[in-house]
């Protein structure tokens, strides 16, 4: 036998991608602690609801998300009155309206300056709106309604609805400006040359470029001021002028005694709403700013 053949087959060592990877990497453990995360707090969302829709139709609900024995629709039935449902939602819708109508017209008004001036105060002004979202709403009720006796705005709706937005027009108005300085100057002083005053080009030009930026801001005054519970809790004396997130607390009862069933099923139809809301509207929030053209021309 030659010196060639007893020589040993030489092995070439494996590739990175070849070797096989351990079952357990470090890699894939995070990527399945990163999915076990996502599942509980998906748990945490999805929960709260099965039980909001089980218990709506469940005569016997309890605080246990647990399939109805019989489902019925009279927790419904129950609560699809004038004096429950009707006569509430219509003053949420008027309460809340008017008062998102008011704080969207006065963002713009406010917006406006701060976005197409430019001055030492408008950062610090700016900051000094931010500070004022950050006061709580209990810090300052008893000064407002102290106020609001004063001026004998107690117990009536415009009142409500003027300190609603009120409350709302400092975030409204730093929305605002973000989506007002995506619209070009050079798009105003076209209007200028053309004779238009700063309102004209305001409401023809500025306005209708930012639609996405209005709605944004829209829906989260409505949002936020239809959840609202403490400011007409607080303002409001009549039972016949309390809106729906004021009136949902007539189902808790004396002594813990609550009708879940019942309780639920407004919930279902207090929060429709806002949903048919979103959905009549979500089309424009898709939309961007259509200013590629009008620039170009």
């Amino acid at each position: 036998m030659s010196a060639l053949s007893a020589r040993p087959a030489r092995t070439w060592p494996r590739s990175a991608k070849s070797r096989p990877r351990p079952a357990w990497s470090p890699r894939l453990r995070r990527r399945l602690a990163a999915d076990a995360a996502l599942l509980v707090v998906a748990a945490a969302f999805l929960l709260p609801l099965a039980w909001l829709v089980l218990a709506s139709i469940d005569n016997d609900a309890t605080l246990r998300v647990s399939a109805p024995g019989s489902p019925t629709m009279e927790n419904f039935s129950a609560v699809w009155t004038d004096e429950i449902t009707f006569t509430p939602m219509l003053n949420s819708l008027l309460l809340c309206g008017g008062a998102t109508v008011l704080t969207v017209a006065c963002a713009a008004l406010a917006a406006y300056p701060l976005s197409r001036f430019r001055s030492r105060i408008v950062r610090p002004y700016l900051l000094t709106v931010l500070f004022t979202t950050c006061l709580p709403i209990t810090a300052i009720m008893v000064p407002v309604y102290g106020l609001f006796v004063q001026v004998d705005l107690v117990d009536t709706m415009y009142g409500t609805a003027l300190f609603l937005a009120a409350s709302q027009l400092p975030f409204a108005i730093w929305l605002m400006k973000n989506f007002m300085d995506g619209v070009p100057v050079i798009l105003e002083e076209a209007a200028w040359t053309d004779g238009a005053s700063w309102l004209q080009s305001l409401t023809r030009v500025i306005l209708p470029l930012m639609g996405p930026g209005i709605t944004v801001v829209m829906i989260y005054s409505f949002i936020m001021m239809w959840g609202n519970f403490f400011v007409p809790f607080m303002l409001l004396l009549s039972p016949e002028q309390l809106p729906a997130s004021v009136s949902i607390f007539t189902f808790f009862g004396n002594y813990g005694q609550v009708v879940y069933g019942q309780l639920a099923a407004f919930s279902i139809l207090y929060s429709t709403p806002v949903l048919l809301l979103y959905v009549l509207i979500s089309r424009r929030l898709g939309g961007g700013f259509a200013l590629g053209g009008a620039v170009k021309g």
